[in-house]
Protein backbone atom coordinates (compact mmCIF):
# COMPACT_ATOMS: atom_id res chain seq x y z
CA UNK A 1 0.00 0.00 0.00
CA UNK A 2 1.28 3.56 -1.19
CA UNK A 3 2.31 5.58 1.73
CA UNK A 4 2.88 8.68 0.47
CA UNK A 5 -0.18 11.13 1.41
CA UNK A 6 -0.57 15.26 1.12
CA UNK A 7 -0.97 16.63 4.34
CA UNK A 8 -3.90 18.94 3.77
CA UNK A 9 -5.57 18.74 6.41
CA UNK A 10 -2.89 19.49 8.86
CA UNK A 11 -2.49 22.73 6.67
CA UNK A 12 -5.72 23.35 6.47
CA UNK A 13 -6.02 22.49 10.64
CA UNK A 14 -2.86 25.04 10.51
CA UNK A 15 -4.25 28.00 8.46
CA UNK A 16 -7.04 28.16 10.92
CA UNK A 17 -4.91 28.06 13.74
CA UNK A 18 -3.06 31.04 12.61
CA UNK A 19 -6.48 32.84 11.43
CA UNK A 20 -7.59 32.70 14.56
CA UNK A 21 -4.74 33.67 16.35
CA UNK A 22 -3.49 36.39 14.65
CA UNK A 23 -7.00 38.07 13.28
CA UNK A 24 -9.31 37.21 16.10
CA UNK A 25 -10.22 40.92 16.71
CA UNK A 26 -11.18 41.54 13.00
CA UNK A 27 -13.33 38.04 13.24
CA UNK A 28 -15.22 39.55 16.58
CA UNK A 29 -15.88 42.70 14.68
CA UNK A 30 -17.33 40.76 12.10
CA UNK A 31 -19.43 38.52 14.14
CA UNK A 32 -20.51 41.83 15.59
CA UNK A 33 -21.52 43.70 13.03
CA UNK A 34 -23.55 40.72 11.32
CA UNK A 35 -25.13 39.84 14.63
CA UNK A 36 -26.30 43.66 14.84
CA UNK A 37 -27.74 43.56 11.35
CA UNK A 38 -29.21 39.87 11.79
CA UNK A 39 -31.12 41.53 15.10
CA UNK A 40 -32.31 44.73 12.99
CA UNK A 41 -33.74 42.73 10.69
CA UNK A 42 -35.21 40.08 12.78
CA UNK A 43 -36.92 42.91 14.95
CA UNK A 44 -38.46 44.27 12.07
CA UNK A 45 -40.14 41.10 10.78
CA UNK A 46 -41.08 39.69 14.25
CA UNK A 47 -41.88 42.86 16.27
CA UNK A 48 -44.93 43.82 14.95
CA UNK A 49 -47.86 41.86 14.63
CA UNK A 50 -48.12 39.26 11.93
CA UNK A 51 -50.82 40.33 10.04
CA UNK A 52 -48.80 43.75 9.42
CA UNK A 53 -46.41 41.83 8.03
CA UNK A 54 -48.33 40.09 5.25
CA UNK A 55 -49.98 43.25 4.39
CA UNK A 56 -46.58 44.71 3.86
CA UNK A 57 -45.73 41.70 1.79
CA UNK A 58 -49.04 41.97 -0.45
CA UNK A 59 -48.62 45.47 -0.70
CA UNK A 60 -44.85 44.98 -2.22
CA UNK A 61 -46.14 42.05 -4.78
CA UNK A 62 -49.11 43.95 -5.81
CA UNK A 63 -46.66 47.22 -6.77
CA UNK A 64 -44.31 44.29 -8.48
CA UNK A 65 -46.28 42.01 -10.15
CA UNK A 66 -50.11 42.66 -9.58
CA UNK A 67 -53.19 41.15 -7.53
CA UNK A 68 -52.51 38.15 -8.41
CA UNK A 69 -48.84 37.64 -6.87
CA UNK A 70 -50.52 39.77 -3.96
CA UNK A 71 -53.30 37.30 -3.10
CA UNK A 72 -51.02 34.21 -3.59
CA UNK A 73 -48.14 36.01 -0.83
CA UNK A 74 -50.89 36.93 1.31
CA UNK A 75 -52.35 33.41 1.40
CA UNK A 76 -49.01 31.44 1.68
CA UNK A 77 -47.92 33.80 4.78
CA UNK A 78 -51.24 32.80 6.44
CA UNK A 79 -50.51 29.29 5.96
CA UNK A 80 -47.13 29.91 7.61
CA UNK A 81 -48.64 31.41 10.52
CA UNK A 82 -51.35 28.21 10.60
CA UNK A 83 -48.72 25.74 10.74
CA UNK A 84 -47.15 27.46 13.35
CA UNK A 85 -43.84 28.63 12.16
CA UNK A 86 -44.17 32.54 11.43
CA UNK A 87 -41.51 33.14 14.07
CA UNK A 88 -39.04 30.17 12.48
CA UNK A 89 -39.80 31.54 9.39
CA UNK A 90 -39.16 34.86 10.30
CA UNK A 91 -35.65 34.19 11.46
CA UNK A 92 -35.12 32.65 8.57
CA UNK A 93 -35.84 35.27 6.23
CA UNK A 94 -34.06 37.13 8.03
CA UNK A 95 -31.06 35.41 7.38
CA UNK A 96 -31.84 35.29 4.36
CA UNK A 97 -32.05 39.13 3.45
CA UNK A 98 -29.02 39.75 5.66
CA UNK A 99 -26.56 37.09 3.73
CA UNK A 100 -27.71 37.89 0.53
CA UNK A 101 -27.57 41.53 0.82
CA UNK A 102 -24.02 41.04 2.27
CA UNK A 103 -23.20 38.57 -1.05
CA UNK A 104 -24.82 41.31 -3.07
CA UNK A 105 -22.71 44.06 -2.22
CA UNK A 106 -19.54 42.19 -2.92
CA UNK A 107 -20.72 40.20 -5.98
CA UNK A 108 -21.50 43.13 -8.04
CA UNK A 109 -18.52 45.52 -7.75
CA UNK A 110 -15.98 42.25 -8.02
CA UNK A 111 -18.34 41.33 -11.65
CA UNK A 112 -17.71 44.88 -12.49
CA UNK A 113 -13.88 44.70 -11.70
CA UNK A 114 -14.19 41.30 -13.88
CA UNK A 115 -15.82 42.85 -16.64
CA UNK A 116 -12.93 45.62 -17.30
CA UNK A 117 -10.37 43.33 -16.18
CA UNK A 118 -9.34 40.36 -18.14
CA UNK A 119 -6.72 39.69 -15.46
CA UNK A 120 -9.20 39.96 -12.78
CA UNK A 121 -11.31 37.46 -15.02
CA UNK A 122 -9.03 35.16 -15.27
CA UNK A 123 -8.12 35.40 -11.53
CA UNK A 124 -11.25 35.07 -10.54
CA UNK A 125 -13.02 32.66 -12.37
CA UNK A 126 -10.87 29.25 -10.77
CA UNK A 127 -11.77 31.09 -7.30
CA UNK A 128 -15.63 30.71 -7.92
CA UNK A 129 -15.35 27.26 -9.59
CA UNK A 130 -14.05 26.20 -5.81
CA UNK A 131 -16.67 28.04 -4.29
CA UNK A 132 -19.39 26.35 -6.17
CA UNK A 133 -18.15 23.06 -6.41
CA UNK A 134 -17.39 23.01 -2.33
CA UNK A 135 -19.87 20.97 -0.90
CA UNK A 136 -22.18 23.53 1.04
CA UNK A 137 -21.41 21.55 4.34
CA UNK A 138 -17.82 22.12 4.52
CA UNK A 139 -17.78 26.08 4.86
CA UNK A 140 -19.85 25.45 8.00
CA UNK A 141 -16.47 23.98 9.51
CA UNK A 142 -13.85 27.01 9.48
CA UNK A 143 -16.80 29.51 10.38
CA UNK A 144 -17.72 27.75 13.29
CA UNK A 145 -14.54 27.83 14.77
CA UNK A 146 -13.41 31.46 13.49
CA UNK A 147 -16.86 32.82 15.09
CA UNK A 148 -18.34 30.00 17.18
CA UNK A 149 -21.85 29.00 17.03
CA UNK A 150 -24.79 30.99 16.06
CA UNK A 151 -26.58 32.93 13.67
CA UNK A 152 -22.90 34.55 12.21
CA UNK A 153 -21.11 31.19 10.84
CA UNK A 154 -24.78 30.79 9.38
CA UNK A 155 -24.03 33.60 7.57
CA UNK A 156 -20.81 33.91 6.38
CA UNK A 157 -21.14 30.02 4.98
CA UNK A 158 -24.21 31.67 3.24
CA UNK A 159 -22.37 34.34 1.79
CA UNK A 160 -19.60 32.11 0.55
CA UNK A 161 -22.05 30.27 -0.72
CA UNK A 162 -24.22 31.99 -2.36
CA UNK A 163 -21.43 35.02 -3.84
CA UNK A 164 -20.48 33.33 -7.26
CA UNK A 165 -23.67 33.83 -9.59
CA UNK A 166 -23.86 37.24 -8.96
CA UNK A 167 -20.05 37.50 -10.11
CA UNK A 168 -20.47 35.41 -12.59
CA UNK A 169 -23.53 37.06 -14.25
CA UNK A 170 -22.81 41.09 -13.62
CA UNK A 171 -19.66 40.34 -15.19
CA UNK A 172 -21.15 38.37 -18.16
CA UNK A 173 -23.94 41.30 -18.51
CA UNK A 174 -21.48 44.26 -18.80
CA UNK A 175 -18.87 42.53 -21.12
CA UNK A 176 -22.78 41.34 -23.12
CA UNK A 177 -23.68 44.89 -23.72
CA UNK A 178 -22.90 45.63 -27.39
CA UNK A 179 -19.70 47.48 -27.62
CA UNK A 180 -20.42 50.37 -30.41
CA UNK A 181 -23.04 51.50 -27.81
CA UNK A 182 -19.99 52.05 -25.49
CA UNK A 183 -17.88 53.02 -28.14
CA UNK A 184 -20.14 56.05 -28.84
CA UNK A 185 -20.20 57.09 -25.04
CA UNK A 186 -16.55 57.02 -25.25
CA UNK A 187 -16.52 59.62 -28.72
CA UNK A 188 -18.95 61.84 -26.90
CA UNK A 189 -15.82 62.55 -24.21
CA UNK A 190 -17.98 60.64 -21.45
CA UNK A 191 -15.66 59.20 -18.45
CA UNK A 192 -15.21 55.30 -18.03
CA UNK A 193 -17.26 55.79 -15.27
CA UNK A 194 -20.15 57.45 -16.37
CA UNK A 195 -20.25 54.96 -19.66
CA UNK A 196 -20.64 52.20 -16.67
CA UNK A 197 -23.66 54.08 -14.47
CA UNK A 198 -25.41 54.93 -17.59
CA UNK A 199 -24.64 52.84 -20.13
CA UNK A 200 -23.26 49.25 -19.11
CA UNK A 201 -25.03 48.97 -15.80
CA UNK A 202 -28.88 49.64 -17.09
CA UNK A 203 -28.49 47.38 -20.59
CA UNK A 204 -26.97 44.32 -18.48
CA UNK A 205 -29.62 44.81 -15.10
CA UNK A 206 -31.91 42.05 -16.47
CA UNK A 207 -28.28 39.75 -16.31
CA UNK A 208 -27.27 41.47 -13.27
CA UNK A 209 -31.13 40.94 -11.66
CA UNK A 210 -30.79 37.14 -12.50
CA UNK A 211 -28.05 36.76 -10.75
CA UNK A 212 -29.41 38.70 -7.38
CA UNK A 213 -32.00 36.17 -8.12
CA UNK A 214 -29.82 32.97 -7.74
CA UNK A 215 -27.88 34.64 -4.39
CA UNK A 216 -31.07 35.11 -3.25
CA UNK A 217 -32.59 31.24 -4.34
CA UNK A 218 -28.80 29.95 -2.85
CA UNK A 219 -29.15 31.78 0.01
CA UNK A 220 -32.38 30.57 0.99
CA UNK A 221 -31.25 27.27 0.41
CA UNK A 222 -28.76 26.95 2.63
CA UNK A 223 -31.19 27.77 5.29
CA UNK A 224 -30.95 24.39 6.67
CA UNK A 225 -27.57 23.72 6.42
CA UNK A 226 -27.12 26.72 8.87
CA UNK A 227 -29.53 25.30 11.42
CA UNK A 228 -27.09 22.61 11.97
CA UNK A 229 -24.84 25.52 13.46
CA UNK A 230 -27.72 26.80 15.98
CA UNK A 231 -28.51 29.71 13.18
CA UNK A 232 -32.39 28.56 14.17
CA UNK A 233 -35.49 29.56 12.32
CA UNK A 234 -36.86 27.19 9.89
CA UNK A 235 -33.36 24.71 9.82
CA UNK A 236 -33.29 24.56 12.97
CA UNK A 237 -36.96 22.48 12.86
CA UNK A 238 -35.44 20.48 10.06
CA UNK A 239 -32.72 19.72 11.39
CA UNK A 240 -34.76 18.57 14.81
CA UNK A 241 -37.08 16.46 12.54
CA UNK A 242 -34.22 14.68 10.77
CA UNK A 243 -33.20 13.53 14.49
CA UNK A 244 -36.51 12.42 15.53
CA UNK A 245 -38.14 11.46 12.27
CA UNK A 246 -40.74 13.64 12.81
CA UNK A 247 -42.39 13.58 9.66
CA UNK A 248 -45.32 16.10 10.54
CA UNK A 249 -42.71 18.70 11.60
CA UNK A 250 -40.36 18.36 8.75
CA UNK A 251 -43.51 18.81 6.45
CA UNK A 252 -44.64 21.92 8.35
CA UNK A 253 -41.10 23.86 8.08
CA UNK A 254 -40.44 22.39 4.15
CA UNK A 255 -43.57 24.12 3.47
CA UNK A 256 -42.91 27.50 5.40
CA UNK A 257 -39.51 27.20 3.34
CA UNK A 258 -40.99 26.72 -0.13
CA UNK A 259 -43.65 29.32 0.78
CA UNK A 260 -40.96 31.34 1.25
CA UNK A 261 -38.70 30.75 -1.60
CA UNK A 262 -41.64 31.59 -4.02
CA UNK A 263 -42.13 34.44 -2.57
CA UNK A 264 -38.60 35.66 -2.99
CA UNK A 265 -38.02 34.21 -6.15
CA UNK A 266 -41.17 36.15 -7.78
CA UNK A 267 -40.46 38.86 -5.87
CA UNK A 268 -36.70 39.13 -7.84
CA UNK A 269 -37.97 38.03 -11.04
CA UNK A 270 -40.94 40.71 -11.29
CA UNK A 271 -38.17 43.33 -10.33
CA UNK A 272 -35.72 42.19 -13.16
CA UNK A 273 -38.25 42.33 -15.79
CA UNK A 274 -38.62 45.28 -17.96
CA UNK A 275 -41.50 47.24 -17.14
CA UNK A 276 -42.73 50.46 -18.89
CA UNK A 277 -43.57 52.88 -16.99
CA UNK A 278 -47.48 55.10 -16.95
CA UNK A 279 -45.81 58.09 -18.60
CA UNK A 280 -43.63 55.98 -21.10
CA UNK A 281 -47.09 54.62 -21.98
CA UNK A 282 -49.03 58.05 -22.20
CA UNK A 283 -46.40 59.25 -24.18
CA UNK A 284 -46.05 56.51 -26.87
CA UNK A 285 -50.44 56.75 -27.02
CA UNK A 286 -49.78 60.92 -27.63
CA UNK A 287 -47.67 60.00 -30.41
CA UNK A 288 -49.76 57.21 -32.05
CA UNK A 289 -52.68 59.84 -31.86
CA UNK A 290 -50.34 62.26 -33.72
CA UNK A 291 -49.44 60.41 -36.16
CA UNK A 292 -53.25 59.22 -37.07
CA UNK A 293 -54.36 62.68 -36.92
CA UNK A 294 -51.28 63.70 -39.59
CA UNK A 295 -52.15 60.27 -41.91
CA UNK A 296 -55.89 61.78 -41.47
CA UNK A 297 -55.30 65.33 -42.78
Amino acid sequence: MNDFRIPLGAWADTAIDVLTDTLRPLFDFIKLVFTGLYDAVEFVLISPPFWVVILVAAAIAYVAKGWKFALGSAIGLVVIVGVNQWENAMESLSLVLVSSAIAIAVAIPLGIFAARSNLASSVLRPVLDFMQTMPAFVYLVPALILFRIGVVPGIVATVIFALAPGVRLTELGIRGVDSEVVEAGHAFGSSRWRILRQIQLPLALPTIMAGVNQVIMLSLSMVVIAGMVGAGGLGDDIVQALSRIDVGLGAEAGVSVVIIAIFLDRLSGALAAPRRSKLAWLGSARARKRNEQKLAA
